[in-house]
């Protein structure tokens, strides 16, 4: 991807494959595939440790090799001695500590526009296989009735966004979109259309109202990507850039780039002028903006993209370092979606910002040492106390943090098993559901249903090898009990599709032989489906997405043949849902 964009500063080459010992292997591009998502593209940090040379110099090398191995407890940082001989773990090592930052890349517009490529006609599929204002397909022979039933899923190792049938469970088609396909998103306005990003940078655009749910467009936007949001009139889309710096705004009916904002010069909170990653992206119904925010300068840009040339109005700087994931208030009437709530690991805090003055209203403390990492966040209505509340998990341990709005103060702090990712609701559940996915392995299998009313934790699903239980919080009751038996995935092979590169989804309910040494499941991501009847839950280890009933918390069925499920996301849920 170099190529595509301009280089702004050469310095002395390194060498990318050292060898310790008797390792071979190659350090760059191991890093660039396990390690950057959390270190950053030029070592910085972010979710894990900065990991510069300056940063290291300070630490003994035999520890550092240790942590590689066996990772370090309430953090994100797992043990890679499956994958990691002590020679790889000693040779990284010597990497990190020699590496020199040799490019930092700008982003670069023109480049960006060289990548799109029109993969089907939008408008032809539009007039064949018509959908109507409410999501209705109005043509024969359709796999479901309306699009809204859809729910995403990312397989993020396989590189693969699913396209599943909310209602049966069913995977309708699977399409290769870029590695680690990391954030995908809905036309409000119009929600035949999809869009997701992956990590490697690639934009796709879906048409989810025509059979099999082809890619219509796609673009390569950078060479690593995070956010995406497009706005509520269904015109524009916003990616989100961690490498080169930046974001690029793209017309969302043909995913054509208009606009690319570069961040590779920007003030950081302590004063110097050095790149930033772009992490957490919204679209607001509040008006017609984007917030951005700069992950390693700690400001949050607002962007008008009803004015000519899509301009930046607002920049909210002294946030906090290391900014993350953010989500919206939900608070009825004039301030729904007012709020831009983004997460500050480095100063562990929830920084609100205010899309009406342009201004930071407040910062919420989650705690020392707590790291917020809302995901999707959660906002919903206390009747008991007669207020809207929100909710970010922590990553470094077991808590989950609820604050009230437009106070900004923080009311509990819900104690769990383990460090999490992700903490959702909505409507048609009495609770809010919390992984604990960075927690230890005897805990990272477990979610948490909180009741939305008295702040409590009233259930607890726990999935282990061979059995899963729905376990009473207050009296160690188990409710149910459910065969959690492991499949190997039945295999498939590439076909073509169009212009695309597709997997053939596995017959509903399909599987392979029993697994002959099951893993310890790892749960992550409760979404809303199935017009909320329904919870899916992602299973990371075990290639499975369990189902759940919504009100009960009870096990309904599992969704087989998946590679490192993560994401789920329902188009009708995230309809309701204020920048999501």
């Amino acid at each position: 991807m170099g190529k595509f964009f301009s280089l702004v500063t050469i310095t002395a080459l390194s060498s990318t494959l050292l060898v310790a010992g008797t390792s071979k292997m190659d350090f760059a591009k191991v890093y660039e595939k396990e390690c950057q998502g959390c270190h950053g593209p030029i070592h910085q940090g972010g979710v894990g440790s900065d990991l510069r040379p300056q940063a290291l110099k300070k630490k003994n090398r035999e520890f550092l090799a240790e942590t590689i191995l066996n990772g370090r407890e309430n953090t994100a940082m797992p043990a890679w001695k499956d994958k990691f001989s002590k020679d790889d773990a000693t040779g990284m090592v010597d990497w990190l500590m020699d590496w020199k930052n040799t490019v930092e890349l700008k982003l670069d517009l023109a480049k960006v526009k060289q990548t799109w490529t029109k993969l089907a006609d939008v408008d032809a599929l539009a007039k064949k296989y018509p959908v109507d204002k409410d999501g209705n397909l109005k043509y024969k022979g359709a796999e479901i009735k309306n699009v809204k039933d859809i729910t995403f899923a990312t397989e993020r190792d396989a590189s693969l966004v699913d396209f599943i049938d909310s209602t049966t469970g069913k995977v309708l088609s699977r399409h290769k979109a870029g590695f680690a396909v990391h954030v995908t998103v809905t036309n409000k306005a119009n929600p035949r259309y999809a869009y997701s990003i992956s990590r490697s940078g690639r934009l796709t655009m879906f048409d989810i109202g025509a059979p099999g749910q082809p890619a219509v467009a796609s673009v390569q936007v950078g060479q690593e990507s995070r956010g995406l949001a497009v706005s509520p009139d269904g015109k524009y889309i916003l990616a989100g850039n961690y490498n080169p710096g930046g974001a690029v705004l793209c017309d969302a009916h043909t995913l054509k780039p208009l606009k690319a904002y570069d961040t590779s010069r920007v003030i950081d909170p302590d004063g110097q002028i050095n790149p930033s990653r772009v992490a957490g992206i919204a679209d607001t119904p509040y008006g017609p903006y984007f917030a951005m925010a700069l992950k390693d300068a700690g400001h949050v840009y607002i962007i008008d993209y009803s004015k000519p040339n899509f301009p930046i109005v607002g920049d909210v700087p002294n946030i906090g370092k290391i900014l993350h994931d953010c989500f919206l208030n939900e608070n009825e009437g004039k301030d729904y979606g007012r709020y831009f709530q983004i997460a500050s690991q480095g100063s562990d805090l929830m920084g609100i910002v205010d899309f009406k003055t342009k201004k930071l209203a407040a910062k919420v403390y989650t705690g020392k040492k707590s790291k917020p990492h809302p995901g999707q966040g959660s906002s919903w209505f206390n009747k008991k106390m007669g207020k809207q509340l929100n909710a970010t998990n922590s990553m470094n341990f077991g808590s989950v943090v609820i604050w009230d709005s437009p106070s900004w103060k923080v009311v509990k702090k819900v104690k769990t098993a383990g460090g999490g990712l992700f903490v959702g609701t909505s409507e048609h559940t009495p609770y809010i559901w919390s992984d604990c996915v960075l927690g230890k392995p005897e805990n990272y299998n477990k979610v948490y249903l909180i009741n939305k009313e008295t702040l409590e934790t009233d259930r607890i699903i726990e999935v282990g090898k061979e059995k899963g239980r729905l376990i009473d919080a207050k009296t160690g009751k188990v409710i149910q009990k459910w065969d959690a038996t492991q499949y190997e995935r039945v295999p498939v092979n590439e076909k073509k599709f169009g212009k695309e590169t597709i997997l053939p989804p596995v017959a509903e309910g399909k599987h392979g032989a029993k697994v002959k040494e099951p893993v310890q499941p790892r749960l992550l991501h409760a979404e809303p489906a199935n017009h909320g009847k329904w919870t899916m839950i992602s299973e990371w280890t075990t290639g499975r997405i369990g189902i759940y009933d919504s009100k009960t918390g009870k096990f309904i069925k599992y969704i087989y043949n998946l590679t490192t499920p993560t994401f789920t996301y329902s188009v009708e849920h995230r309809q309701h849902v204020p920048g999501a």
